[in-house]
């Protein structure tokens, strides 16, 4: 290593951030926003993917895989969830009979 970060690294220096701002996000919130939080692990995931795809080491480019499936599974379950709400809220009501 002689000391100069490349772009690859820098990448991969913003990916860590995202993680850790996404994993401080759901210590402090109360009720965090899952679209918030899951996309913000999806792009850290993704950009430390492509700093180890340059500076490979195996088993973070495995843990990163992971982490990426788990927050796309948030991300599904979060749109699922929104189009359940938002159905509810078009069906009439019955009334009260």
């Amino acid at each position: 290593m002689n000391g100069s970060l490349d772009i690859y690294s820098l990448i991969g220096f913003v990916g860590t951030a995202c993680i850790i701002g996404a994993y401080a996000y759901l210590t402090w919130k109360d009720r965090p926003n899952p679209w918030i939080l899951h996309g913000t692990n999806l792009t850290g995931a993704a950009l430390l993917t492509v700093s180890l795809l340059v500076h490979t080491n195996w088993p973070s480019l495995v843990l990163e895989g992971f982490w990426a499936a788990i927050a796309i599974t948030g991300l599904v379950k979060a749109a699922r969830k929104s189009r359940a709400d938002a159905s509810a809220e078009i069906r009439p009501r019955k009334a009260a009979e």
